[in-house]
């Protein structure tokens, strides 16, 4: 199946909620063979991509097709990922270690955190216009600062201002699309933006100064995702393993070759292939898949009780409920 950009705005704008989603969806790829049988063929797997990230490129990296059908949505963020699981409109999905933080502990949460995808965290950075004074992010008090709410940029917000001794409060924060966030970065109305992605090399060309990466400050861990009633039908694990298997095989290929990486993003995209080629020279590290350990589980409880202080979420959450092992064997 061709993949098409899914947003919640282009849901309303259609009269379609992800609950219509989920039903269409259950409709369409309920598994009609038994996993013993070991033939897939009539099952779809529902899976999420982002524009121009690893999992659109099967074919690219010589990843031959799968067994079962592939129904590939493309998604603008984790947030939206998440609520398509708990509405049972996918299956698998990933994310970074927040989105799945929101849903902990909610009657009938259905995101599973299978895996773990060990990547960079150069990309995610403090921008400051050009021209900016600012030397150490102290200096924001009372300035306006943009980020991404409820996304690695909101935590990355909450460390720094915890770091500088200051509180939400002592700042003027403005919560943004990274695409508005883009506008209002050029048009001069924030003093700081807390962007991640190709974004920062083009604001970067257009003189924009980094202030700090996310270095010290993130993990490095972002998380693939699978829905429990997924991972309970022994058909569709079967799918999602075979799935992760040959996803690990993307990145080995990534790992490669940078500048063949940046060139089929670009051509996908039409985003500037030198962002791509320096985005990969300046990553803080090669992207591997993993299975979960406890020292994942640890590092997303300490953000969960990061946004518990801050109060963005209403109470302290315990995270390992969310994790689930029974995709280990397909990722060592």
């Amino acid at each position: 199946m061709t993949g098409f950009s899914l947003s919640r705005r282009d849901l309303m704008a259609g009269g379609l909620s992800i609950a219509g989603l989920s039903m269409a969806g259950l409709t369409a790829c309920s598994p009609q063979k038994d996993a013993k049988s070991g033939d897939l063929s009539n099952l779809t797997l529902r899976v999420a991509t982002y524009r121009g990230n690893p999992e659109s490129f099967f074919a690219e990296a010589g990843v031959a097709d799968p067994p079962y059908k592939l129904a590939r949505t493309q998604f603008a963020g984790g947030n939206l990922i998440v609520e398509a699981i708990n509405a049972r409109a996918l299956d698998f999905g990933g994310m970074s270690e927040i989105p799945p933080i929101f849903v902990a502990g909610h009657p009938g949460n259905q995101v599973r955190i299978v895996g773990v995808l060990r990547s960079d965290v150069n990309n995610q950075v403090v921008l400051l216009p050009k021209g900016s004074p600012v030397q150490d992010f102290s200096q924001l008090k009372g300035k306006r600062v943009g980020y991404v709410k409820a996304t690695t940029s909101h935590y990355i917000l909450l460390r720094l201002l915890n770091k500088a001794g200051l509180t939400w409060a002592d700042i003027t924060p403005v919560a943004l699309s990274p695409q508005d966030g883009l506008a209002a970065f050029q048009s001069g109305a924030l003093d700081a933006w807390i962007i991640y992605g190709v974004i920062v090399y083009q604001a970067r060309e257009a003189g924009a100064r980094v202030l700090t990466t996310a270095q010290g400050i993130l993990s490095g861990n972002y998380l693939i995702t699978a829905a429990q009633d997924a991972l309970d039908d022994p058909a569709r694990l079967a799918a999602i393993g075979d799935y992760v298997s040959r996803y690990r095989k993307v990145f080995d290929w990534i790992n490669a070759d940078g500048e063949r990486w940046a060139r089929v993003r670009a051509q996908a995209t039409g985003v500037s292939q030198a962002y791509y080629e320096q985005e990969f020279r300046e990553r803080s590290t090669a992207s591997i898949l993993e299975p979960i350990s406890e020292a994942a589980i640890a590092s997303q409880q300490a953000v969960a009780d990061t946004f518990a202080a801050a109060k963005v979420i209403p109470a302290r959450v315990e995270v390992k409920s969310l994790w689930n092992d029974r995709l280990t064997p397909y990722l060592k």
